[in-house]
């Protein structure tokens, strides 16, 4: 059996970094999700700020319910992260192996990571169709998952799966800009004995200026993406008919310019930044930190499976 044992580090040290960032900043994602959702119908708003959604669970005692579909978001979080990065750290080592180059390209650098962010589309749509439902769920009136994936038609389940694989150029900008950069910040690091690593500071700020760049880049998709995925609320009759009405996205698009104007594509970006920038950043310092330590847990555990060496990676 030939595992490839460094994607794998890479994958598990991505998984963790993600549990741990989604977890710290869920309730922040849901106010987020849910102000986003939201379609605007002759002047008619619900929430006019980020801070209305949590003001309304507040007010009607339901903070905890900030925290609904947690779970699934996890499993999804953990999921996508670990396809991810594996495909990512996999397609890119064979890309290094077949090419003969030392290092990667930007152009050759955005094809492995949009090819890995598709694969990870396909494998986690149904859940993170789930997680984006109970988010925009009422407060308090969140389905569990096996209820909401079964509620509608197995089709449904994979709703917004185009526009899903349309959004892998946003990791994929992503990380190529993370890249890029820590290449640069580790050029005056590197000595000939010892593999520099980035502080957690350093992570984090790359990790921040690569995600800001790829949200903003993509953000209509985005928005289209929860209005497609967004549960039908009892009180919030102009949502259910834009859902009932709008499957594809030219439909959404259009749907979002004749209620809100071109201002609507752009509606909740603050928050998307705010959120988004924070667990990637958070993501990408914690996977930096805790990479070393994994690749030792997995040389341990693979030496105790009595599984074939690996190459040797020097740390």
């Amino acid at each position: 059996m030939n595992v490839d044992l460094e994607s794998l580090a890479e994958a598990t040290s991505g998984a963790i970094g993600s549990l741990l960032s989604t977890t710290i900043l869920y309730p922040l994602d849901t106010c987020k999700t849910k102000y986003q959702a939201e379609a605007r119908s002759h002047g008619r708003q619900r929430y006019k700020n980020l801070s209305d959604v949590l003001l309304e669970a507040i007010a009607n005692r339901q903070v905890l319910s900030l925290y609904q579909g947690l779970g699934t978001k996890n499993l999804q979080s953990f999921i996508s992260q670990f396809v991810y990065f594996y495909g990512y750290s996999y397609f890119k080592r064979l890309y290094l192996e077949k090419s003969g180059y030392k290092s990667i390209g930007t152009r050759a650098n955005l094809l492995i990571a949009a090819a890995a962010g598709a694969c990870t589309a396909v494998v986690t749509q149904p859940l993170d169709t789930a997680s984006s439902r109970m988010q925009t769920s009422d407060f308090g009136k969140s389905k569990g998952l096996l209820h909401t994936l079964t509620e509608g038609t197995w089709s449904d389940a994979f709703d917004g799966l185009s526009i899903s694989l349309l959004l892998t150029s946003n990791p994929a900008i992503q990380y190529t800009v993370f890249d890029q950069l820590k290449q640069r910040a580790l050029k005056n690091k590197q000595n000939k004995d010892d593999k520099a690593s980035l502080s957690a500071f350093m992570a984090f700020v790359l990790g921040a200026i690569s995600k800001s760049v790829a949200t903003c880049l993509t953000y209509p998709a985005i928005r289209c993406k929860v209005i497609i995925q967004s549960a039908n609320s009892e009180e919030a009759n102009t949502k259910k008919e834009i859902k009932k009405q709008q499957k594809t996205i030219s439909a959404v698009l259009y749907g979002i310019w004749k209620a809100e104007g071109i201002l609507g594509y752009f509606k909740g970006l603050k928050a998307q930044i705010l959120k988004t920038v924070l667990s990637s950043a958070l993501l990408l310092m914690i996977k930096e930190k805790i990479s070393a330590t994994t690749w030792v847990l997995i040389l341990a555990i693979r030496r105790f499976l009595l599984l074939p060496s690996p190459r040797v990676k020097s740390l």
